[in-house]
């Protein structure tokens, strides 16, 4: 699908079955009035959920509903054939949460229709269950959002974590919490530490979750200490030596699978930086500091030692997201 002119707006909604797609287009079409500046538009629905749309009022509104049972005729040729047919002004896909999402970035066309935003929908009752046990699927759903957003969030929702989860898969997109009642859900996130401490104590359990909200927020841990159990990344040599006077602390995550691990690492600045063996296990207490770091191309959290002790590598050298 192109990317290049944008000539007939195309709005992506991933997520599984019964996560608030069909709700959420919906309401953006009659209740927000998306509908009243275009003559024509088309909405394409790959799945049948519990809602249903009413034709008679989309075509009150322009609209024309199509569907797409199998996944092998969402392709280029049956889209360009629906876009000759209606020639529409805009076109809203409702995605089945079980296909993948790649090919609809590699298709070549219609050449006129351009993905301008994709928002996915998730029930915050089930996110942490699919999480566990179809983590690569609901990875599919996530990868591309612009927005997420949690739908069905009970009260003590676990923000952070949810953030935290998706953010490991996609650290652009936007995230929106929406309780039962319909309303935003716009309370502060709930931290598992104590950002009110001296030293704030990050155990490993934690350190995923602590490195997502630091990255996302580093005015919040600006000129704070914190300590944790970290592996080095030094090397002295080849193309990934760093500058005179850097080493990066951090550990390798799993985020979907074990063939899918990332390691989360921050920029520390030490003089004495060329001493800390690449790969080693250091306890380390440093203060973050706020600044512009050329790695982040902006600002970003970047550590001060206070005290690096050598550390035993841990049992599990692995953290998690959940």
């Amino acid at each position: 699908m192109a990317n290049e002119a944008n000539e007939i707006p195309v709005y992506m909604f991933y997520g599984f079955m019964d996560s608030g797609k069909t709700s959420m287009i919906r309401e953006t079409l009659f209740d927000n009035g998306f509908a009243d500046d275009i003559n024509r538009f088309l909405l394409i629905v790959c799945e049948d959920g519990d809602e249903e749309y009413d034709e008679a009022a989309l075509k009150q509104i322009g609209g024309t509903l199509v569907t797409i049972d199998e996944e092998e005729d969402f392709n280029e040729e049956r889209l360009q054939e629906l876009s000759d047919k209606y020639h529409p002004e805009a076109v809203f896909i409702e995605y089945n949460g079980t296909w993948e999402t790649g090919p609809v970035y590699e298709m070549d066309g219609p050449n006129d229709w351009v993905i301008v935003q994709s928002i996915c929908t998730v029930d915050a009752t089930t996110f942490e269950m699919y999480m566990k046990n179809m983590r690569t699927m609901m990875s599919e759903q996530l990868f591309k959002a612009d927005v997420v957003i949690f739908n069905r969030c009970p009260e003590g929702v676990k923000k952070a974590k949810f953030r935290a989860n998706v953010k490991s898969i996609n650290r652009a997109c936007q995230i929106a919490y929406i309780r039962t009642d319909g309303t935003v859900d716009d309370t502060p996130e709930e931290l598992p530490f104590d950002l009110s401490k001296d030293t704030i104590d990050i155990p490993d359990s934690d350190y995923a979750l602590w490195f997502m909200d630091c990255m996302d927020h580093p005015k919040k841990y600006d000129g704070k200490k914190v300590h944790f159990l970290g592996l080095v990344y030094n090397p002295t040599d080849g193309k990934g030596k760093l500058k005179k006077g850097i080493f990066v602390p951090g550990r390798f995550a799993m985020t979907c699978c074990a063939e899918d691990i990332q390691f989360l690492g921050m920029k520390c600045k030490f003089a004495d930086a060329e001493k800390i063996g690449h790969k080693s296990w250091i306890d380390l207490t440093a203060t973050v500091k706020n600044e512009f770091a050329t790695e982040y191309r902006g600002k970003g959290p970047v550590l001060y030692p206070v005290e690096i002790r050598p550390a035993e590598k841990p049992a599990d050298e692995l953290v998690y997201f959940n």
